[in-house]
């Protein structure tokens, strides 16, 4: 059996907690739709860095670094999702 360094410890930590830290927005924006505490360059730049990082994640050579490839994935998919309602409610319902 493998032992577990240093390293990928940290990659699981910073995965759990990048997870915990866009679910519970990305989930309380698609419930309530209510995006007027979102600032969106913000939020996009973010997007726009995990999608960096999961390309990184999935393009690192010899093997894919899978923390950073998921984490990145699930917190570009949340990313979008809440984006695309900012966007949804700025241009169709503030009108």
């Amino acid at each position: 059996m493998e032992k577990v360094g240093f390293y990928e410890i940290c990659g699981i930590v910073a995965s759990v907690c990048m997870i915990l830290g866009y679910m519970p927005q990305a989930v309380h924006t698609i419930r309530t739709r209510n995006t007027d505490g979102i600032a969106l360059p913000t939020f996009l730049m973010m997007g726009i860095g995990a999608f960096a990082f999961m390309l990184q994640g999935l393009l690192h050579k010899p093997d894919i670094i899978w923390s950073l490839f998921l984490t990145n994935l699930i917190t570009t998919i949340c990313s979008a999702v809440v984006f695309g309602i900012k966007i949804y409610n700025y241009y169709f319902r503030k009108k």
